[in-house]
Formats: C-alpha cells, sequence, structure tokens
C-alpha cells in the first residue's frame, strides 16, 4: 500500500515538473510601420449607446455612484 502510494506520488511529481516544459514563446510578430492586431474602438461606439458619448458618460457617472458605500448603505 505505502508503495502504491509512494509510486502515485512520484508519477504526480514528475507530470507536475514537466507540465512547464511545453511552454511555446508568446512573442508578437511586428513588421516595421504595420498594425496586425484588431482596430480600437471607443467604448461608446458599440453596443448599447449606438455613438451617444453624453449616454455613456452618463451611464458611466451612474455605475461609479453604484459602488459608492457610503451612497448605498443610506
Amino acid at each position: 500500500m505505502k508503495t502504491r502510494i509512494r509510486y502515485m506520488l512520484a508519477a504526480s511529481l514528475a507530470a507536475s515538473l514537466l507540465a512547464g516544459c511545453g511552454e511555446q514563446p508568446q512573442v508578437a510578430k511586428y513588421e516595421d510601420g504595420k498594425y496586425s492586431g484588431k482596430a480600437d474602438t471607443r467604448p461608446w461606439e458599440a453596443g448599447a449607446f449606438k455613438g451617444d458619448k453624453g449616454a455613456w458618460e452618463q451611464a458611466m457617472r451612474n455605475r461609479v455612484r453604484g459602488q459608492n458605500e457610503y451612497k448605498r448603505v443610506e
């Protein structure tokens, strides 16, 4: 019984040590002067606001007010 536990412990240790060996390098390929990523959009241009910056700002102010503990507890 003890030898079985030792084998299982050794196998799990070996598996955990070998798990880090398969990591691939994550280096971005950059070509001079070219951006190959996704184009950024402003937060109010997509979703429910459809380009209305004022409505987005008001929604953000309301969200911040809801996170203030002094105003929520009253």
